[in-house]
């Protein structure tokens, strides 16, 4: 069965929302849980609904844009509880605009919570579960990460998350540590120009999963839920068929894309574009 008992989580952005929902789920299956935000009442509220369901939690609040911040996180979950096994990277910033209405500071405000933020934690966690020989990662990233119309600079902050999770799992799993992601979709604040989504809950099995022992073998994979939905995203990829030929010069290029590439081209705007391709 996968449980979390005798593991201690680190979940930021969990005052509320999907954040909230991975905190309350994780304590439920036996996690220590630290709960992450800069709303301290958010957070509060959180460890008071864990601690009165039986579980144990303590709030931390940090702003994680701060690296100094994001050490004093990881710190205070291995002072209260021993040891990190897990960090979930929730906290994020989210904007909905064209990109003709876009501005720089959104572009700068999203980057220092979503991707330097995000960086942070991750690189204050590695240290301690790469010396304990074991952890696990779960950065959340997002379907937007594949281009959707209204959703691009979020969606650039989400790809980087990404591609985060495809380096960091290279560079960590024979050590030890196992880095994935989720991609959720669910009723939030931050979703709220989308009516009819799934509840918050609806996104906490992959990730209490993810975070299991029984996910060992789990590694550099970007998990999708969509309600009754579940799958694996695709990695970045050179995609057949591979031309090749001694020298490319401006008319072969051009005779390349008349004769194969451009009836090859993969649509835009792809969140739901499935890959067929099943092993059993």
């Amino acid at each position: 069965m996968a449980d979390l008992k005798g593991h201690a989580v680190v979940i930021t952005g969990a005052g509320g929302g999907i954040g909230a929902a991975y905190a309350r789920g994780a304590a439920a299956v036996g996690a220590q849980v630290v709960v992450n935000d800069v709303n301290a009442a958010g957070a509060e509220a959180v460890v008071a609904e864990i601690r009165q369901a039986g579980g144990m939690a303590v709030a931390e609040i940090q702003d994680i844009r701060d690296p100094a911040a994001a050490e004093a996180l990881i710190a205070r979950c291995i002072s209260e509880f021993g040891s990190i096994t897990g960090l979930v990277n929730n906290a994020a910033l989210f904007v909905d605009k064209p990109f003709e209405a876009e501005s720089v500071d959104n572009l700068r405000a999203l980057l220092e919570v979503n991707v330097v933020g995000l960086f942070n934690c991750g690189r204050a966690a590695v240290g301690p579960m790469l010396s304990q020989g074991r952890g696990s990662i779960v950065n959340v990233t997002s379907g937007a990460q594949t281009g959707q119309p209204g959703l691009s600079t979020y969606g650039a902050t989400k790809g980087a998350v990404a591609s985060f999770t495809y380096a960091w799992a290279s560079e960590l799993g024979a050590r030890g540590v196992r880095v994935n992601a989720i991609s959720p979709m669910a009723s939030s604040p931050m979703s709220s120009f989308s009516p009819a989504l799934p509840p918050p809950e609806a996104n906490v099995p992959p990730v209490l999963y993810l975070l299991s022992d029984a996910s060992k073998g789990v590694n550099g994979q970007v998990v999708r839920i969509v309600g009754a939905k579940l799958s694996l995203m695709c990695h970045p990829a050179n995609r057949a068929p591979v031309l090749e030929r001694e020298v490319w010069d401006l008319a072969s290029v051009a005779e390349a894309f008349a004769t194969t590439l451009a009836a090859n081209q993969l649509p835009t705007n792809v969140a739901t574009y499935e890959v067929v391709s099943v092993r059993t």
